[in-house]
């Protein structure tokens, strides 16, 4: 099943394997539970420390890796190949003993975690954001036991999906009840789970000396502010919902200079990597709520309470999909609205849907989702697309679908649990039609990360902020990347030299400050 490349690669990485392993499958008859069987005794070839025995389980095919005469373990119900394959060996290894990375702060603060926690993590292969939910639940599952998880193909498993009426992936259950969706950290999952550890960090987090710069944002323009000014020997931070920001979320990444392909979630790695390089102090699961100047240092507050100091500070927040904010959208969101066509798109096979948008994003989605759904009708507000020509050609020759413009989306229905249709305006003639559906994914752009900033920072009559030539603000030694800013055109390269050009302005924004500040704050840390 596996081709010869492939098994030569995973032999190499099961020889890390230290202690004992065996796969428990239960299987039937069908076609999945051979391609299973076949799998699992192929793997078991490559290690003299892993066996494969039969046992039933409620959800079949399905097989689980166990630490043999211990009760570490996790399940997979459904084939792990695609975007989990790297899924499949993490778990063949830290199951096996293989060290896990992590910090040792956070592995302290899993093994402590109380009671008995079950996650069901229903994801589809094709998913782009699924592999990081279900290597952050399998870790947590071999550090404490007492946490089980099982992944769940919502392909192989449709009843299972339609049943609990699963319109977007990664989701997760826990204990039975919904826990969230979406990519995920493992930071994130654990700050929901343990109610008591989101103000200690936070203490923690306060107690930090004063920065030299303090960069909000991991993104791209973050990672490159970092990167720039830990190189210069300053006290570098960066505080971060999630490092690799709005990266995580997209799919293909073909024009970046000097890289000809790649995709969001390896990009991503790739940043975080490049930054740990150097020394620079990575807070993550972090979310900015206020910025405050004054004569000494600058103030960066963040939800979790935590009070963040330093003598300069870049906002690289980037931006979020733009909601069109009609009757039904938050209704229906992840039951049968969705932002991701990449992610959610196989949830839909065989359905009509639609997508607002036509710009890139817009026609993109169609396109991809025209190979999966019964029919798409992709709507447009404007006159005429906005996407490339090629891609437009690319749209206009596929049979099922249909192209809407001049129309204004009015409203998202539903039977009160799932999607059922849409309906706009003709702005040609103001005349309402409906259009019954399945499925609806919003693509119109992006808005900016900027809310916090309100009332301290000047912004724009779009949110972004305003920025001079050198990245600076309205507020003295604050500065401003990427996305969020006034700068034109949103490419990820474009926000890396932003970030770069912000962290050398801040640079050269502390080396011109007086000496008698800089002998005042070391008086104030002697006392």
């Amino acid at each position: 099943m596996l081709e010869a490349t492939l098994k030569k690669q995973l032999q190499a990485y099961l020889e890390k394997v230290v202690q004992p392993i065996e796969l428990v499958a239960s299987l039937d008859d069908s076609p999945k539970a051979r391609e299973m069987d076949e799998l699992l005794r192929e793997i078991a070839e490559l290690s003299n420390k892993i066996t494969v025995r039969y046992e039933a389980n409620e959800r079949t095919p399905s097989f689980a890796i166990n630490r043999v005469g211990t009760d570490v373990g996790v399940r997979f119900a459904g084939i792990p190949l695609g975007h989990e394959f790297t899924s499949l060996v993490l778990a063949l290894l830290h199951v096996g003993g293989h060290t896990i990375k992590l910090e040792q702060a956070v592995i302290d603060q899993i093994a402590a975690l109380d009671g008995d926690h079950v996650f069901e993590t229903y994801i589809s292969l094709s998913c782009h954001n699924c592999p990081e939910v279900v290597q952050a639940l399998n870790t947590m599952s071999v550090i404490n036991p007492r946490i089980k998880v099982v992944t769940i193909d919502g392909g192989v498993f449709k009843q299972e999906v339609e049943s609990k009426q699963i319109l977007a992936v990664p989701m997760m259950f826990l204990n039975g009840q919904h826990f969230g969706q979406g990519r995920t950290t493992i930071e994130e999952i654990l700050s929901k789970i343990d109610v008591n550890g989101g103000a200690k960090k936070a203490a923690a987090l306060s107690e930090k000396e004063a920065f030299d710069v303090l960069i909000v944002g991991g993104g791209p323009a973050g990672a490159a502010a970092a990167i720039y000014a830990a190189r210069k020997g300053i006290r570098t931070g960066v505080l971060a919902e999630r490092f690799g920001g709005q990266v995580l979320d997209t799919l293909a990444i073909e024009n970046y200079v000097s890289l000809k392909a790649t995709d969001g979630p390896k990009f991503a790695v790739a940043l975080e990597e490049h930054v740990k390089d150097y020394e620079v102090d990575i807070m993550n699961t972090q979310r900015a709520s206020k910025v405050v100047g004054g004569n000494g240092l600058i103030e960066v507050h963040t939800e979790s309470g935590a009070v963040l100091k330093s003598k300069s500070v870049i906002i690289a927040t980037g931006a979020r999909w733009r909601e069109i904010n009609v009757p039904g959208e938050k209704e229906y969101k992840n039951h049968g609205v969705a932002y991701c066509p990449h992610c959610d798109g196989p949830l839909f096979k065989g359905k009509r849907v639609s997508v607002i948008g036509g710009g890139n994003s817009g026609v993109e989605a169609a396109i991809d989702l025209a190979g999966l759904v019964k029919e798409v009708t992709l709507i447009e507000f404007g006159n005429e697309l906005r996407a490339d020509a090629v891609l437009q050609r690319k749209l206009l020759s596929l049979p099922n679908v249909k192209v809407i413009k001049s129309a204004q989306t009015t409203e998202i229905h539903g039977d009160g649990k799932i999607v059922n249709g849409l309906s706009y305006k003709d702005r040609t003639t103001g005349a309402i039609h409906r259009i019954d559906l399945e499925g609806v994914f919003v693509q119109i752009g992006l808005i900016p990360n900027s809310e916090f900033l309100k009332g301290s920072i000047d912004l724009s009559a779009h949110g972004e902020i305003e920025i001079d030539a050198r990245g600076h603000t309205s507020m003295p030694g604050v500065f401003a990347a990427g996305d969020v800013t006034t700068v034109p055109f949103k490419q990820i390269v474009i926000a890396v030299g932003e970030g770069a050009k912000a962290s050398l302005a801040a640079f050269d924004y502390l080396i011109r400050q007086p000496v008698e500040q800089e002998e005042q704050e070391q008086e104030k840390k002697a006392a």
